[in-house]
């Protein structure tokens, strides 16, 4: 975990350590969004989900990603958004830029590093655990899908379609369907994420159009229920 930082809430004064979570990049190396020192956290009265994100410098080896932003739940009821600094461009400090082109042996591919969690106490929490889980398989660029479904949350990326169900009621055959003729529309892959599950037709259908589902834990960890899921585990992106 990263060194904790003093963070003051605005509203009823209190006092706290927070530190924030850690995430593997591509490269293995575990990032964690850095946190401004000494800077006003600020009371969060309006959620987007442009808002729900930072950008993230990996010291190792430069790459840019999208990380949750930090934030924190006070004892008086604010959450609280704390600061980060703003992220830069360009290799990492000490490491030359690397050559557009590099010709890479044939090998097998590189295991994937291990999946970090975020535990789950909010619907938005559940969105963020599948969005993280997604860009751990290989998707980047992920987004919350303009095209909105029957119910959920859209969460869309190239190649990608995504459908995550975070509130107690099993996803339903119409849900699967829509995710699938959404998908079909714009030649991406479908996946489901759902807390409560799915119903025993939806759960059928799914496994006929080869459609992953996933069910997501409080740990925030999503457990595969099907076999396009274990594929998808195993291919990735």
């Amino acid at each position: 975990m990263s060194a904790g930082v003093p963070v003051r809430c605005p509203v009823c004064r209190r006092e706290h350590v927070y530190a924030p979570h850690v995430y593997p990049c591509a490269c293995g190396t575990p990032v964690s969004p850095p946190v401004l020192r000494g800077a006003q956290p600020q009371p969060v009265t309006h959620v987007t989900w442009e808002d729900d994100w930072v950008t993230v410098r990996c010291e190792a080896c430069g790459r840019l990603d999208q990380w949750p932003q930090p934030e924190l739940g006070c004892g008086c009821g604010t959450l609280l958004r704390i600061p980060v600094k703003p992220a830069t461009s360009g290799p990492a400090p000490g490491h030359a830029p690397l050559p557009l082109h590099i010709p890479l042996p044939t090998t097998a591919p590189a295991p994937r590093p291990a999946f970090h969690p975020v535990t789950i106490r909010t619907a938005r929490d559940a969105v963020q655990a599948a969005a993280l889980y997604l860009r751990w398989l290989g998707y980047r660029d992920i987004r919350r899908a303009e095209q909105r479904g029957a119910s959920g949350v859209g969460l869309s990326a190239p190649g990608l379609r995504a459908q995550v169900e975070p509130t107690p009621r099993a996803m339903s055959l119409r849900d699967v369907e829509c995710v699938w003729l959404t998908a079909l529309n714009t030649s991406s892959v479908p996946v489901c994420f759902s807390l409560a599950g799915y119903t025993d037709d939806a759960r059928a259908r799914a496994d006929g159009l080869a459609i992953p589902l996933f069910v997501l834990d409080l740990t925030g960890t999503p457990q595969p229920v099907n076999s396009p899921a274990d594929e998808l585990i195993s291919t990735g992106a």
